[in-house]
């Protein structure tokens, strides 16, 4: 898990250095590393208070000395939760893909969260470079938000964020949701889609959500339950993979050139200061709000919905074991009555 991080964390300090301000690398640094810890006690916290779903079935997922209690379906006993959860964090964060749990078998709210870091584009530490870069263009959204709050041109390193910057910030921060949400548009119409589901109901339409995520951000991991190795699924996840690569890089690199062609201008009076707190908050809010946005109602179809069901069994469950309590501890009726 170190290793994965290792080289895409030690990039926003090379980042740093390489301007000349280490401050600039270690702000974007902390709003990678704050987003990911966040979402890693989400995942932790959600496998270990386990499902109802198994509850219901008279299953004791309760920490004890003779178990780990928990979500346990999918993991291997030698990790047990906090390492499975924390690797599924790390693998979907990072554009890696490996796993050592099966991430089908995560809870609800534990799937939402690795699915939803490939979705933001592995932005927090993300590939080696590719991270970087995609938080750079979050950058770039958050200093022209900014502007336009306080009514001046946004500017960031010392250029000034134009028109150009903006279409291709825009560019890119819409060719992913493109592929992933018409991906699985596609799939959840079509007959060979559907039939690639192993688990019908909102957990197979996760799946395919899953699916289209990671091919098009990069990652490689899977909602094994998806059989995806057909006709259908190998062409459309070929082509989500590979405009996920080219339809970003080749923005990215306009945005290069053209803040490379421009002149750099001193810090004034309405320079808003890219290396404190504030633009740490600005950034992480832009992620989280360009995110939410854009797949918050595919995620509501999927795993919100899955885990609003998982909870009403759970009460379905309570309210029998209440009935059946209240009869056993109801008189028997006498011989005489």
């Amino acid at each position: 898990m170190l290793a994965i991080f290792l080289i895409p964390a030690a990039l926003c300090y090379t980042f740093g250095l390489m301007l000349g301000d280490r401050r600039q690398g270690w702000a974007i640094f902390a709003a990678m590393g704050i987003l990911f810890v966040l979402m890693a006690s989400v995942v932790i916290s959600a496998e270990q208070a386990g499902t109802p779903l198994l509850a219901s079935a008279g299953l004791d997922q309760t920490a004890s000395p003779l178990q780990a209690g928990g979500n346990m379906e999918g993991k291997e006993t030698r990790f047990g939760i906090v390492n499975s959860a924390l690797f599924a964090t790390v693998t979907t964060a990072a554009s890696c893909g490996a796993v050592n749990a099966m991430h089908d078998s995560l809870t609800p709210i534990g799937g939402l969260v690795p699915m939803w870091l490939m979705q933001l584009g592995e932005v927090v530490f993300g590939g080696v470079g590719s991270g970087l870069y995609g938080m750079l263009v979050y950058a770039i959204i958050a200093v022209f938000v900014a502007g336009l709050m306080i009514g001046r041109t946004p500017e960031y390193l010392g250029k000034k964020i134009e028109i150009l910057e903006m279409k291709m910030s825009a560019l890119i921060l819409l060719v992913t949701p493109m592929l992933v949400l018409l991906g699985t548009a596609v799939a959840v119409l079509l007959s060979a889609g559907v039939a690639g589901i192993a688990n019908p109901g909102a957990h197979g339409y996760s799946e395919i959500l899953y699916a289209f995520s990671s091919a098009a951000n990069n990652n490689g991991s899977a909602f094994a339950g998806l059989s995806a190795n057909t006709p259908f699924y190998n062409t459309m996840l070929a082509v989500a993979m590979w405009l996920g690569r080219f339809a970003i890089i080749i923005p990215v690199l306009a945005i290069a050139g053209s803040l490379a062609a421009k002149k750099r201008i001193a810090a004034h009076a309405g320079t808003l200061p890219t290396h404190g707190p504030l633009f740490v908050t600005l950034l992480i809010g832009a992620v989280v709000l360009v995110g939410a946005l854009t797949f918050v109602p595919a995620l509501a179809l999927g795993p919100v919905v899955e885990h609003i069901t998982a909870q009403q069994v759970d009460t379905e469950h309570v309210t029998a074991q209440q009935v059946d309590t209240r009869q056993v501890a109801a008189p028997a009726p006498s011989t005489a009555q």
